[in-house]
C-alpha cells in the first residue's frame, strides 16, 4: 500500500494534530467540530496530509493550533496549555488516530470528514483508544465503505423516480428498514439476501453492485 507521505515523519504528524486539537479544545475551548473544521478549511491541511516537513517537523501542536485560528479569524491569543496530560485526552487521541489513518490510507481529512465526522471518531474513544491502531484503521473503513453503500442506495432510488415508501412496498423490504440502509445505520453486506435481491430486481441492477 502507498502511504501518503514518508513514514519518517508520520510519528511527530500524529502528535502535531494530536496536540493542536487537544489545546484548541481543552485550553481555547474551541469545540471539536469547530476547530477541525477551522483546520480543514485553511492550507495547512494540505501541507500536513502531503507530510509537509516545515510544517511537521517544524511546529508544535499548540503552535499549528496557533496558525489555523489565525489564519481564518485573525486573531491569535497565546494561552499556556491547562493541561500536564494532554496524550491522555479524547481530543489528543482523535488526532493521533486521524493522522495515522489519514497518512496510511492517503484518504484526505476532508473526504474522511463527509463519511465519518470527527464528532463519530470522538465517541470512538472509549472502545478503541487501548486497541492496536489498526483496529481503528478496519473500522473507519467499514464505516466509510457503508456510507458510500447507503449513498448509493439512495441515488439508484431517486434515479428511478421512487419515494422510500415506494421502494418498500415493491420490495417488501419494511420502511424502517429501508430507511436505516439508506442513512447508513444499518449495512446492506449485512443484509437477508432476499433484501439485496429484492432490491437489485426493483432498481435494475446486479445484486453484487449494491455491495461492491
Amino acid at each position: 500500500m502507498t502511504h501518503a507521505y514518508d513514514e519518517l515523519y508520520l510519528k511527530k504528524a500524529r502528535s502535531l494534530l494530536a496536540g493542536s486539537l487537544d489545546y484548541a479544545v481543552n485550553t481555547l475551548h474551541y469545540k471539536p467540530t469547530e476547530f477541525y473544521s477551522m483546520f480543514l478549511k485553511c492550507d495547512l491541511c494540505d501541507r500536513f496530509e502531503s507530510g509537509d516537513p516545515f510544517l511537521i517537523a517544524g511546529h508544535s501542536g499548540i503552535e499549528l493550533a496557533l496558525l489555523v485560528i489565525e489564519k481564518i479569524t485573525g486573531e491569535n491569543n497565546y494561552i499556556p496549555p491547562t493541561s500536564l496530560t494532554a496524550s491522555k485526552s479524547r481530543e489528543y487521541w482523535c488526532g493521533w488516530a486521524l493522522a495515522f489513518y489519514q497518512w496510511y490510507s492517503s484518504i484526505s481529512l476532508r473526504q474522511l470528514e463527509k463519511t465519518v465526522p470527527i464528532d463519530d471518531i470522538l465517541c470512538m474513544y472509549d472502545k478503541y483508544h487501548e486497541m492496536d491502531i489498526l483496529h481503528f484503521v478496519e473500522r473507519l473503513n467499514e464505516l466509510r465503505q457503508q456510507t458510500r453503500l447507503s449513498t448509493y442506495l439512495k441515488e439508484l432510488r431517486q434515479l428511478h423516480a421512487l419515494s422510500q415508501n415506494d421502494l418498500s412496498q415493491i420490495t417488501g423490504i419494511p420502511l424502517k428498514t429501508l430507511q436505516h440502509y439508506e442513512q447508513g445505520t444499518k449495512s446492506l453486506t449485512k443484509a437477508n439476501v432476499s433484501y439485496v435481491l429484492s432490491l437489485a430486481h426493483a432498481l435494475n441492477c446486479p445484486p453484487e453492485q449494491l455491495l461492491e
